[in-house]
């Protein structure tokens, strides 16, 4: 349904895409003129591609009148500029594979935005993802191969895949159900203890099967940043449905004795822990990486040693875990403060759907995505800048990997799909 709403929202989005292929065709050059030769043309090629991606996407958008959020498209071209632009720069083999996965991402958001506008369907099969998602947590214990130090893919051959990425979706989309429709129940409590309210044991129960999973990953998979990434997102999630800290301190005293009791009989979480301490002590062994990350940052100074100036490669997994270390040596505090703040504009929007919501599920749906981004994207920064212990978690859309790309994308097409219903629903309104 085209609606004047719809073309002012992306003569907007469109405004704010030219600037973000403005930023990545700077890039390209830079690369391109850095070392000329033939084989770096491909820079270029690879540039006006992805341009011609997102403009495809938007024209796509304007002729249907879909009305989802225009800020968020721009946003993510500049995270995948910035993504190919120093993936190029630190392994040109890395920065083509990239490629060919944001365009699976972008064809995977076009489907979305297509075919699942009718999102609340979603809403029908909340025991369906709970199941699905403890199958794709299981599978990599049993048939995973480790990487980083976590035992979270599944080998296919042509390529490798992190069920965790996808996990997280079926996570948010399942307590997006089930807190809708236990909201009052978990809120206001069924029955009362000393004075105080409280829930149902099938209330509470998912917060018990939630700490269990964590312990799951931090165990078998010896996954940290995915099990920080689950609880605190559903931790999120139920201060949002019900607004009660109680729960959120509960959740957390759970999960810190959980860790605790890990961290006392399992040797890969201490040494987790040990590390973030004191990385010095394992500087020529498991501290190696931590080390080099923080001599990257610190050699950045304010404004950086300049695009292809610096040396990242003494970083080990700078593609993927530590990109931010190289893009802020490059970049400098500022560049790093710079993309920090193009994340809490995309977390800032994200939240700005979930107000506007019509109804529970579409509100705790965008609230769970929206925290879950920028939950995710706390946790690896601070890894790397040594704030929390080192998680092997990706940067949303700039790190190096297929599997957090394409689920990044799909969350970003849920998170339009509310936005553009809302749209529709207020210029209904206004006539």
């Amino acid at each position: 349904m085209f609606s004047p709403r719809a073309y002012h929202l992306r003569a907007v989005e469109g405004k704010l895409l030219f600037w973000a292929c403005a930023y990545l065709l700077v890039g390209a050059g830079a690369l391109y003129f850095l070392k000329p030769a033939p084989s770096t043309a491909v820079v270029l090629i690879g540039a006006l591609a992805t341009m011609a991606a997102f403009w495809g996407l938007h024209f796509f958008w304007s002729w249907t009148g879909f009305a989802g959020d225009p800020f968020l498209l721009p946003l993510v071209a500049f995270f995948s500029s910035t993504s190919l632009v120093f993936l190029y720069r630190l392994n040109p083999a890395y920065a083509v594979r990239q490629f060919v996965w944001l365009m699976i991402g972008l064809f995977t958001l076009w489907v979305i935005t297509r075919f699942l506008l009718r999102y609340r369907v979603l809403a029908d099969y909340k025991y369906v993802y709970a199941l699905a998602g403890i199958i794709g947590l299981l599978l990599p214990i049993f048939f995973g191969v480790e990487q980083g130090g976590a035992k979270s893919w599944l080998d296919l051959g042509l390529f490798q895949v992190q069920p965790s990425e996808f996990v997280k979706i079926l996570l948010v989309l399942f307590l997006a159900s089930f807190l809708a429709e236990n909201r009052l129940a978990l809120a206001e409590g069924t029955r009362t203890v000393m004075g105080i309210a409280l829930p149902a044991p099938q209330e509470w129960g998912p917060l018990l099967v939630m700490w269990g999973v964590s312990l799951l990953l931090l165990i078998f998979q010896k996954d940290l940043g995915a099990a920080l990434i689950y609880f605190t997102t559903f931790l999120a999630m139920v201060y949002a449905s019900t607004a009660r800290v109680a729960y959120v301190c509960l959740g957390g005293a759970l999960f810190l004795a959980g860790a605790a009791g890990s961290y006392a009989l399992f040797e890969h979480v201490r040494l987790r822990v040990e590390i973030w301490l004191n990385p010095w002590q394992y500087v020529e062994t498991a501290g190696y990486q931590v080390v080099q990350s923080l001599f990257a940052l610190a050699a950045g100074g304010l404004t950086g040693s300049g695009l292809g100036a610096g040396l990242p490669q003494f970083v080990p997994a700078v593609h993927t875990d530590f990109i931010f270390a190289a893009i802020t040596e490059e970049l400098g505090l500022a560049g790093g403060l710079g993309l920090l703040i193009i994340y809490m504009l995309f977390v800032y929007r994200g939240f700005v759907i979930a107000l506007a919501a019509r109804d529970d599920f579409a509100c705790l749906l965008a609230a769970g995505f929206t925290a879950l981004m920028g939950l995710q994207t706390f946790i690896i920064i601070a890894g790397v800048i040594k704030l929390l212990p080192l998680t092997g978690v990706t940067l949303p859309f700039v790190s190096y990997g297929g599997s957090s790309l394409v689920a990044n994308f799909i969350i970003l097409g849920l998170l339009l799909n509310i936005s553009h219903e809302t749209q529709l629903l207020e210029s209904l309104k206004n006539g």
